[in-house]
């Protein structure tokens, strides 16, 4: 029996998203859970699962579309099955169906073995330029910074559009070098700043989609959330050397980093203060069953939060594996809707740029952010003497209306117990 896709809610705030590549033609056979398309949201392209099993007898929306949420997409159904579209859709838009009539009747097998000729469709994200060139709009930033001209670029997407990989590909393309000719006498003029003297002049550049969402959720967040900061600094001798020794017995790739002792010992302490792993809706406070940490990670354009579910219940070494396979797809743009969504308290670190402390903004709903400093070598008083320490400065941000600063504090220093005797993170 024919079943209906639609566009998926990826994100409690997405309100239409656009269907960047079908993964799946029509006539193929998808299976439940094989990647189907992917949809560019305003965080990020994520990679779309199928939920159902079949063959795609039609793609409702082509290639570029920006699609409302719950609009049907796709119809998958058996092979040679008769579906009348029109019945199927009804309601859920049955006048959507792309370059099709509304009644038509149509056989998988008689419809993949016909010939379609359409209209190449213009999206409203590409950039339309002289003689044709189609470019995605991280295509024509990124091509913007570099320098790259779009006209010298071979487009391997749909219709020639120039995507990301095309302007990477450029980008690791070395340039001829052009030949100096040494008879050539050099002068080189003198430094003087004329009416007619080039100088640098001011540049324009349009915000990105997931700029513009991390701008307008984190003024929602300033605006409406009651920040308070508490900052407490832990001794991380224990918890360096312990990661130090741990790593020495694992193969390359599969090293711990100090987040992942980071996100672990969060994890944990969350159990014991439960209002800190929630939600305010409206006038209630949702305490989250499940312990879901949400990791901060630079991606091109903007920032982006993956998350580890059920945290508490996982190893260091299981956090680390899960934790770097999400970032690499956030990296690459190529997210899935579980590594983004659900978190329910966030960790943001910028030990590797050795910031030593910082504060940051709550992502909404939940109710506290920790922001991590840099592991540092520092001076520090024991009894009567100076001894070289190493130190860490972290500082929590908490929504005042969920919690106040004493139970924060309490969970600082309930934390310390895990990040100062780090034994404790590995039972």
């Amino acid at each position: 029996m024919a079943e209906v896709v639609t566009m998926p809610k990826l994100g409690f705030d997405m309100a239409e998203g656009t269907l960047v590549r079908w993964v799946v033609l029509e006539g193929e056979t998808v299976s439940k859970g094989a990647i189907l398309a992917e949809i560019e949201t305003d965080k990020a392209t994520v990679e779309v699962e199928s939920t159902h099993e079949g063959v795609v007898s039609r793609h409702l929306v082509n290639e570029g579309d920006i699609v409302p949420v719950n609009t049907p997409i796709a119809v998958i159904g058996t092979p040679d099955e008769d579906i009348d579209y029109q019945t199927l859709l009804g309601e859920n838009g049955g006048s959507q169906v792309s370059g099709k009539k509304e009644g038509d009747t149509v056989s998988v097998a008689a419809e993949t073995s016909r010939d379609r000729v359409e209209e190449p469709v213009q999206p409203d994200g590409d950039a339309q330029l002289p003689d044709g060139v189609r470019a995605s709009p991280l295509a024509r930033k990124m091509a913007q910074d570099h320098g790259i001209d779009l006209m010298s670029v071979k487009g391997s997407g749909p219709s020639g559009r120039i995507t990301k990989k095309d302007i990477q590909v450029a980008l690791e393309t070395p340039k001829p070098e052009r030949a100096i000719d040494s008879s050539r006498e050099v002068t080189i003029p003198a430094m003087a700043f004329t009416p007619d003297a080039r100088v640098p002049t001011d540049q324009v550049m349009s915000v990105n989609r997931l700029r513009a969402a991390i701008g307008r959720r984190m003024v929602e967040a300033k605006q409406q959330v009651p920040h308070f900061y508490v900052t407490y600094e832990y001794d991380m001798a224990a918890l360096m050397a312990l990661r130090s020794e741990t790593n020495t017995l694992l193969p390359e790739g599969e090293k711990l980093s100090v987040n992942d002792f980071i996100v672990r010992a969060v994890a944990l302490t969350l159990r014991e203060y439960p209002n800190l792993n929630a939600s305010l809706n409206n006038s209630e406070i949702i305490h989250h069953g499940h312990v879901n940490i949400g990791v901060a990670v630079a991606v091109e354009g903007g920032l982006l939060t993956v998350v580890c579910h059920d945290t508490d219940r996982k190893s260091v070494r299981q956090i680390s594996v899960e934790l770097r396979a999400k970032a690499a797809r956030a990296r690459d743009g190529k997210v899935r809707p579980e590594d983004i969504e659900g978190s329910t308290f966030s960790v943001s670190n910028l030990g590797m740029f050795n910031v030593v402390n910082f504060s940051a903004i709550i992502n909404p709903p939940e109710a506290a952010i920790l922001a991590v400093g840099a592991v540092q070598d520092i001076p520090v008083v024991k009894g009567d003497q100076i001894v070289p320490g190493l130190r860490m400065k972290v500082t929590i941000s908490v929504d005042h209306r969920v919690s106040d600063g004493a139970e924060a504090a309490q969970f600082m220093r309930a934390m310390q117990r895990y990040l100062e005797e780090p034994l404790r993170l590995l039972v």
